[in-house]
């Protein structure tokens, strides 16, 4: 309307000659319409810095809170959920949410404005034409939100085969050299390449649904307004209404259209940022492992403590591991434990680390219980050693420190116990050598004493060997036990071990049959009883 009085305006400034303030006044609507513009840029700008910083900083939040979690999750849930579920809720939902924050809330925020000062225009041009389109918005709204739950399911699905795929991917590259040594390469790619065609289906099958389903909005907002369109022309024919208005009228029409089909997509976002919510969710309401309140630290002050079990029953399942299992080690006693596989020697190694939780039963370290002692002052004071150690892909001195502050002269003499000194020193870069992937590029004796060296450089008061030395050639063996004699002279140890070697170094041997200690004595008098022990071991003595 006040396009077609300006028109007239100009019409008449024309026709009486008086070019100049015609053109003045095109001079200043062109002005007032380049500010505008500028200052819509502007105001763009800000709104996506705005919300671009909004949706960092709730994405940030909420990564923290997830890994401030993952610090508490039992460890029976990690294997439960695998590593490749727990990168896709911390990767792919929170991208998803980032998205949805960053882009969708923004839209919705300018097509609601645009909405609102649109409607306001037409009520005041004309508040009866403004009624209908206002009160049929409503309904379209209604049928979309219907259709859109008939392929909220299908968003899910597609994240659950990324979930999946995802999983599968990191378990074959986790073993590709064993893989690729079996020549089985071409059976586990070929079933990440199903998953694969599952997410594409899956893909396939949400997106195209998707779309039909707002292009079936769309279609139903744009019979709304071709109904208020033939409604307008009867309008003019039985009112006061004039053409100029009418077209007026259709053209703020044409300007609501966009951002009432932005308002019924946003549902689709809506939907499969809920569903990340939900997964997030899901991983934060995983059980947490004990949480003990402790306060007593009976390593304080003290070389090393003793170590007692009282009736400590465990099992995966029905099955017992370990069947009312009582044990006694002395302070600076070094223990080998023994017996056939699946018998629950590394399960006795969780258990005392508290990464898993005993049915019952009591573990005391010093006289004082797991449980007034507190999980982290225990595994502070007591370190395990693994066959198969987690190396990571950095510099061999962050692998040694574990982000301990230590000085190099401490790493070297680490090193040197662990008898690898002298390999490191080979390395161009000594002590900010790059390990690899999971200690890729050392061989699996160096990882296995790069370990035994972490473990020599955080300086425990109880010493855990889980074969700790099975990679290793019986010479290299041989000086190692001899460097660590002396670094575990006065240091509880439990030794557990397959080879005669390392079991020769305890001063009592614990051999598990069932769960339970069937046999317990130093070597030569296990072998002399004609037990389970000398049915392990009695050939090698002869040899």
């Amino acid at each position: 309307m006040a396009m077609l009085r300006s028109r007239s305006w100009i019409t008449c400034c024309l026709a009486t000659g008086n070019w100049q303030k015609a053109a003045g006044y095109i001079g200043l609507m062109l002005s007032l319409t380049l500010v505008l513009r500028v200052g819509a840029l502007v105001f763009n700008v800000l709104q996506a810095r705005l919300f671009a910083g909004l949706a960092k900083d709730i994405v940030y939040r909420i990564r923290l809170r997830l890994i401030e979690r993952l610090k508490r999750i039992s460890l029976r849930e990690y294997e439960s959920l695998g590593s490749g579920t727990v990168t896709t809720h911390l990767v792919t939902d929170l991208d998803t949410l980032d998205k949805f924050v960053g882009e969708t809330l923004s839209r919705l925020l300018v097509a609601t404005l645009t909405l609102a000062g649109t409607a306001g225009i037409l009520m005041w041009m004309h508040w009866k034409l403004a009624l209908l389109i206002m009160l049929f918005n409503p309904l379209v709204i209604l049928l979309t939100v219907k259709l859109g739950k008939r392929v909220k399911h299908l968003k899910k699905l597609e994240n659950d085969s990324t979930s999946r795929f995802t999983q599968a991917l990191s378990e074959t590259l986790d073993a590709i050299q064993e893989v690729r040594a079996g020549n089985r390469q071409g059976f586990f790619l070929g079933r990440l390449g199903v998953r694969a065609q599952e997410v594409r289906d899956y893909a396939i099958n949400s997106q195209w649904k998707s779309d039909a389903s707002g292009r079936a909005s769309g279609l139903l907002f744009q019979f709304g307004i071709d109904i208020f369109r033939a409604a307008a022309m009867l309008t003019v024919l039985f009112s006061d209404l004039s053409i100029g208005q009418m077209l007026a009228v259709f053209s703020y029409l044409w300007f609501m259209m966009t951002p009432v089909e932005q308002l019924l997509n946003l549902q689709y976002a809506y939907y499969a940022a809920g569903g990340a919510l939900t997964r997030i969710n899901e991983l934060l309401a995983r059980a947490d492992e004990p949480q003990y309140a402790g306060g007593t630290d009976p390593f304080e002050g003290k070389e090393t403590v003793g170590v007692e079990v009282r009736g400590l029953t465990f099992g995966y399942g029905e099955d017992l591991v370990l069947d009312q299992l009582n044990l006694n080690i002395a302070p600076g006693e070094k223990v080998a434990i023994v017996g056939a596989s699946g018998g629950g020697k590394s399960t006795l190694v969780q258990l005392l680390l508290g990464l898993y939780t005993a049915r019952t039963g009591v573990i005391r370290f010093g006289g004082v219980s797991q449980q007034d002692i507190g999980l982290e002052t225990v595994r502070e004071n007591v370190a395990v050693v693994l066959q198969h150690p987690a190396l990571f892909n950095d510099t061999v001195r962050a692998n040694l420190t574990m982000g301990r502050d230590c000085s190099d002269e401490a790493c070297w003499r680490a090193l040197e116990v662990a008898q690898l000194d002298s390999a490191i020193r080979d390395l161009p870069q000594g002590l900010d050598s790059v390990v690899g992937r999971s200690g890729v590029r050392m061989s699996g004796g160096q990882r296995q004493r790069m370990a035994i060296a972490r473990m020599v450089l955080s300086d425990p008061k109880v010493v855990i060997l889980d074969e700790a030395t099975s990679a290793l050639d019986a010479a290299t063996e041989y000086n190692l036990h001899q460097a660590l004699a002396r670094f575990l002279r006065s240091r509880t140890t439990l030794i557990i071990a397959h080879r005669l070697s390392a079991v020769k170094q305890a001063d009592r041997v614990l051999v598990f049959d069932g769960g339970r200690i069937a046999e317990d004595g130093d070597h030569q008098q296990l072998i002399a009883d004609g037990g389970l022990y000398a049915k392990l071991y009695g050939h090698l003595q002869q040899i």
